[in-house]
């Protein structure tokens, strides 16, 4: 079963700090506490398979891109290889962290926390014992530490802070620069650049001001300091009574007013100008800055969502742009100054644009609020997603962007659908409509509604496509349209409680629908009379699904069961009691314990696997349970996030959070942070009207299987989570005998016995051998290899047909052996469709996407040389024009001449 973390799509960007890879092509983006990498070339987003455990709220990168440094929102830090994507070290700084930053040499790294920074030698290359050994201290600032800065040649870094003054510190004891304290601001420092080969420095403050400050040194000025006072220094250090902790590294205290003799022969600064951006009302206070030192470029984001960009050291306005009605919380410009990144938290937007040609290079934004639901097109190249913002979106799978989004509901939607053809997506909504979206025109071409407006809270479509019904939470009723005509065509009543759930069989007219009145109704859409079979049960009925070869119905109720039914004979075949699975967490507010809470829990989504062998289940739980339907036994719990800045995710009290008061949960913390002040708003569990700081809780809203049966996705309270199958290595051979070996194998296929080695070459099941024998084979050889394969492997074969089209370039040759293979053993096929269905899929959605792929390119092609044809036509009648001139020019003198 696909059990191996690949992607999670749905969320963009949550907060942090953006940052660009070393070659200015990907942007690494936190998106709660894992990371993604976006791929601004390839058109490609990978999120990495490991996570910190709470919300990432800052990203260091080391200059040469192979190490990242991930510290979430407590101090827990990973070091992260970028090229591995595995973890290799954990720290913890005991406070939260503000700020993390390389050195441009890569051989120190500094960290800002409380009113300090720290400074870090850099893990290397080779393996060492603790990856992290402190430096230096250095104090000085009063308050928070809020951003750092290096300079060209890691000499020296400044450091901004909320008590509105910046600091320049010494990497390395200089005998005219230890460390120089900067004003001139009035409120908190947002950011703070040196200019390029320079101690000249920017710095900018919230209140939209920007001070221009010249050092009378050069770089190449600072002194080393004479090894007599450093050793006198380190030895007060050392008698220094006020620090007798353990030792720290050498520490290096500022002082904001230091005396005349302090300054004498030291680095001095004086500010040359101050600049003031164009505030438009109150609320827009600066955010995010970044600038780019080759160019001069600098950007700035503004609460209101605008972003300017100006030309240093002059302060010239290049342009001015709104991008967003939320503040930009962070910003980044790529190495070689073309591209900046914009991430807002407030709607999960993420935007990379290029300022010179004014264009987005990207742009991409999660639901804003939860996602409901789910489904995969029937090729499982797309996924669309529902949410409670009463967006619809579309992803595609193999990129994991989303490239159309449907913005008509005008409430949260319920659910969505993919009809057989996979290019129609249908939606329900609380808006009492359910739209159909084309999408070749990306566009709403049906609404269906309710002759009495009511609420959907399903939806689900025949295998034909022409029938849609809706189940409604209001008047008990299902809904039946026609997808031709728009027209409703019945009004199916009968249910006594709100219609929790619908689904068709896949191979008959026959919808089951579930209901909380405790019973499940089967109706006939071909039989006039519609009702044939009721299914009851013990408890509330939440969800109900059939087997993809319409066989058997599942069915998961408010007891905590899933049953399964025999729904031709109206018997029930088995029953699995999930409850104790589904194993809940305790929330901050609870007052009983979580196995306490767990007796009144259930599964709310089920679906079966593409074989139907296997049954998933989730609910208001961190837990995914796949059961084996035949033995009706647990296989195994999925985990889906270890993220404990979601509420639900401990299982027990902590009882360092509790006082004599309660829980410290209900001390409403922050309400006049950063953001102004936000007034709070009693009882708020959902969305982000008011600022107010709450938890959202953990739970898994819709499951779907991928009709391939490669994956299978959960849209969850942290975006949408796509779980593979394992492309590690791993021996797994097949019928192995003594005899199959490498060296053997390649003797066969030396001896031209092509349909033995692919033979032996499976049994023992190494990819990159199985590649290696199917490629020797000569294109004239293929259908005399494929007429003599045995049936059992036929499928394996195109099965790794369809996972070599992924990767492979060898796209006619492969084209081959899929058409020879199903042309030859088609009808044997036919025979054993339903355990199949998922290869053939899987080998429709790799031709598929090839066939999008070429088709543009072949199209462009022929443009170009019609293009091509066109202008030397155009050119040869030119040509023919004037020498027809030219000839009568000749015809003219040779008249005169003769007259």
């Amino acid at each position: 079963l696909p059990s191996q973390f690949s992607g999670l799509l749905g969320t963009v960007y949550r907060r942090g700090n953006l940052s660009f890879t070393r070659d200015g092509s990907a942007l690494i983006s936190p998106v709660g506490n894992r990371i993604s990498v976006f791929d601004l070339k390839n058109n490609k987003c990978e999120t990495f398979p490991l996570a910190t455990r709470l919300n990432i709220v800052c990203v260091g990168l080391s200059p040469d891109g192979s190490l990242a440094i991930l510290i979430d929102e407590e101090g827990a830090a990973l070091l992260v290889s970028l090229i591995g994507k595995c973890v290799i070290h954990h720290f913890y700084f005991h406070k939260p962290v503000h700020s993390v930053s390389f050195s441009p040499d890569g051989k120190k790294f500094v960290i800002t926390k409380d009113n300090v920074a720290l400074m870090y030698h850099a893990p290397g290359r080779k393996r060492e014992f603790n990856a992290f050994v402190l430096d230096k201290t250095y104090y000085g600032p009063y308050d928070e530490t809020t951003c750092i800065d290096w300079t060209d040649d890691s000499k020296c870094f400044a450091v901004g802070s909320k008590d509105m003054s910046t600091w320049v510190f010494g990497a390395e004891r200089w005998a005219n620069l230890i460390y120089y304290s900067l004003g001139g601001h009035k409120d908190i420092i947002v950011a703070c650049f040196f200019e390029e080969n320079s101690l000249d420095l920017y710095t900018i403050s919230q209140d939209a001001a920007l001070c221009v400050w010249q050092c009378d040194t050069e770089l190449d000025g600072l002194k080393p300091m004479p090894p007599k006072d450093a050793a006198r220094e380190e030895n007060a250090e050392k008698n220094d009574e006020e620090f007798l902790e353990e030792p720290k590294g050498e520490e290096i205290r500022g002082k904001a007013n230091p005396n005349e003799q302090e300054t004498r022969d030291k680095v001095k600064y004086s500010r040359v100008a101050k600049y003031f951006f164009n505030k438009e009302g109150d609320f827009n206070n600066l955010t995010s800055a970044a600038y780019h030192k080759k160019t001069h470029l600098l950007v700035t984001g503004f609460a209101s969502g605008i972003f300017h960009l100006h030309e240093l050291p002059d302060f010239n306005l290049i342009h001015s742009l709104s991008i967003s009605d939320q503040r930009i919380a962070s910003i980044s410009i790529n190495c070689t100054g073309d591209w900046i990144a914009f991430g807002c938290s407030g709607l999960g937007q993420l935007l990379v644009w290029e300022w010179q040609s004014e264009s987005y290079v990207l742009k991409q934004q999660g639901h804003f609020n939860s996602m409901v639901s789910l489904a995969y097109s029937p090729d499982g190249q797309y996924i669309v997603t529902g949410g409670e913002d009463g967006k619809v979106k579309v992803w595609n799978t193999s990129s994991s962007f989303c490239f159309v989004t449907f913005t008509e509901h005008t409430s949260g939607v319920t659910a969505v659908t993919f009809t057989s053809n996979g290019y129609v997506i249908l939606s329900a909504s609380l808006d009492g409509t359910v739209r159909a979206f084309d999408l070749h025109r990306y566009r709403n071409f049906r609404t269906f509604t309710s002759p009495r407006p009511s609420q959907f809270s399903c939806l689900a479509v025949d295998s034909s496509g022409e029938i849609v019904s809706a189940g409604s939470q209001d008047s008990f009723e299902i809904f039946i349209w026609s997808m031709q005509s728009g027209r409703l065509l019945d009004v199916l009543s009968g249910h006594e409680g709100p219609i929790s759930s619908l689904s068709f069989n896949p191979m008959k007219c026959v919808l089951a629908s579930a209901s909380w009145d405790k019973t499940v109704k089967l109706w006939d859409m071909l039989d006039s009379w519609r009702t044939k079979e009721t299914l009851i049960l013990n408890s509330d009925v939440l969800v109900v699904a059939f087997r993809p070869d319409g066989k058997e119905l599942a069915v998961a109720a408010l007891n905590g069961q899933i049953t399964f039914w025999d729904h031709e004979n109206a018997v029930q075949t088995g029953s699995i009691e999930g409850r104790h699975d589904l194993q809940m967490g305790r929330k901050e507010l609870d007052k009983i314990t979580a196995k306490q809470a767990a007796k009144g829990k259930s599964f709310t989504t089920l679906c079966y696997s593409a074989d139907g062998q296997s049954v998933l289940a989730g609910g208001l739980s961190k837990f995914v349970c796949i059961y084996n339907v035949k033995e009706q036994i647990l296989m195994k719990k999925f985990e889906i996030s270890c993220n404990f800045s979601l509420d639900a995710m401990e299982e027990y009290l902590d009882r360092r959070k509790m006082t004599e008061f309660g829980s410290m949960a209900l001390i409403d913390e922050g309400a006049g942070g950063e953001d102004g002040v936000a007034i709070p708003l009693p009882g708020v569990k959902r969305g982000d009207m008011s600022y107010r700081h709450f938890k959202p809780e953990i739970r898994v809203t819709c499951l779907r299987f991928s009709p391939t049966g490669r994956s299978w996705a959960a849209t969850t309270t942290e975006g949408l989570l796509i779980y593979s199958l394992d492309s590690g290595l791993i021996f797994d051979p097949f019928e192995l005998d003594i005899d199959v070996t490498p060296s053997n194998i390649r003797k066969t296929l030396h001896q031209k016995d092509y349909t033995m080695a692919i033979i032996m070459a499976f049994k023992l099941n190494e990819k990159k051998l199985i590649q290696e024998v199917i490629e020797a084979v000569p294109s004239n050889e293929i259908d005399v290899v494929c007429s003599s394969l045995p049936d059992l492997y036929v499928e394996k074969v195109l099965e790794f047909l369809a996972s070599a089209f992924e990767i492979s370039c060898h796209l006619e040759f492969y084209l081959i052996w899929a058409h020879k293979l199903l042309m030859l053993h088609g009808q044997k096929l036919k025979t054993r469709s339903v355990k199949l269905l998922p290869v053939i899929q899987f080998l429709q959605k790799s031709i598929q996407r090839h066939f999008e792929d070429v088709s543009k390119l072949c199209e462009w092609n022929i443009y170009n040389i019609k293009y091509a044809l066109a202008v030397s036509q155009q050119r040869g009648m030119k040509r023919l024009a004037e020498e027809t001139l030219v000839d009568e020019d000749d015809l003219d003198s040779d008249s005169d001449y003769l007259m």
